[in-house]
């Protein structure tokens, strides 16, 4: 579901681990001029199956790259207005699509010491658009994220553009029971669509706040054969498939 967010001749900032794979797999299968951006620098590569990177820095993800720069430089290139998706995960997100990748609990003594930003902060600031692909629990979408490592909207009404941000900001989230958005309004996280086999009170029952509900809320079609077969070989191992 995550891939098929993903056009063509468009450019994509790509997280690693499940939001790569997704855009490895719209490249290969509806996508073939989708232009991957990984954060060590790499521009334009080709992912080989078997081979999807765990790091950012690793030389399998500059495969048949078209450009090498340096990681300033693939980050001005998004602050230009040159990077159309930024695609990302998160520990926590709130209502307001702000994600959580640094502390959970008091910063100076937190429960659980999470990898920190990276360069999530610059591609949640500066791509055109970003869409968060995560596990849904209800520990995950929390009311209000201990720590705003990613901007989203802030706290809604307007928060994003009073901040500095006068562009972007999140339009899905991806997850593993549905499809949700954000009120155009409001911006509160809301319901969209719902995966086969499960309803809308099951996604609120893994959610830890009220979601809005989108004027008609449809059903996502399954995974074809050839997305199931093409996301087996780019993952033999289901490091992220599970």
């Amino acid at each position: 579901m995550a891939s098929r967010q993903l056009r063509d001749d468009t450019t994509v900032f790509a997280g690693v681990g499940v939001p790569l794979l997704a855009a490895a797999l719209a490249k290969q299968r509806h996508a073939p001029r989708l232009t991957l951006v990984i954060e060590g620098g790499i521009i334009g590569p080709e992912i080989a199956p078997g081979r999807l990177p765990i790091s950012t820095n690793e030389m399998r993800a500059g495969r048949r790259a078209q450009m090498l720069p340096g990681i300033t430089d693939a980050f001005l290139f998004a602050q230009r207005g040159f990077v159309d998706v930024g695609f990302m995960g998160g520990a926590q997100i709130d209502q307001y699509g702000n994600i959580n990748t640094t502390a959970i609990g008091d910063y100076w003594k937190p429960t659980v010491r999470l990898p920190g930003t990276g360069g999530a902060n610059d591609i949640a600031s500066l791509c055109r658009e970003v869409i968060i692909v995560t596990a849904h629990e209800k520990r995950r979408f929390v009311p209000r994220v201990a720590f705003v490592t990613s901007p989203a909207w802030l706290a809604g009404d307007g928060a994003r553009r009073a901040a500095g941000l006068l562009f972007g900001g999140v339009s899905r989230v991806v997850t593993t029971l549905g499809l949700l958005g954000f009120d155009p309004e409001t911006k509160r996280m809301r319901i969209e669509a719902t995966h086969p086999g499960v309803s809308v009170d099951d996604i609120q029952a893994n959610t830890g706040f009220e979601l809005g509900r989108a004027p008609t809320i449809e059903t996502t079609e399954p995974p074809s054969a050839d997305e199931l077969e093409m996301l087996r070989a780019l993952d033999p191992e289901r490091r992220f498939l599970g």
